[in-house]
């Protein structure tokens, strides 16, 4: 299996954006983490959001419907717009650096 794409359409939740009436704009989401399932994805846009980033977590449909919580199938993913990336980037890696539950590895900030 492939890694997915770093950038994917996703429809926009609640991002406010300007638009002309009726009329709505493609949100480029950007993976800027990945943890070992989707309860560490979700505690991690989590904390984007306490920031005011916009983030979601998400798995493989196939791992999130027979319950994987290891290997590929398992691993839970951290998305947000790609205008807020570096921001989330930039958030997590003091995290990442000051977390002592992440000395082992067990969440990773995706690099661009």
């Amino acid at each position: 299996m492939t890694h997915p794409s770093k950038a994917s359409s996703l429809p926009l939740y609640s991002l406010p954006q300007e638009t002309t009436p009726g009329g709505s704009d493609e949100v480029r989401w950007e993976i800027v983490a990945t943890a070992p399932g989707i309860a560490v994805a979700h505690i991690i846009a989590g904390r984007l959001q306490a920031e005011g980033i916009p983030a979601r977590a998400w798995q493989e449909a196939a791992g999130q419907a027979i319950g994987l919580t290891v290997g590929l199938l398992g691993t839970g993913y951290v998305s947000v717009p790609q205008e807020f990336a570096d921001q989330a980037r930039e958030i997590l890696a003091i995290e990442e650096g000051e977390e002592s539950d992440n000395e082992s590895g067990a969440w990773q900030v995706e690099s661009e």
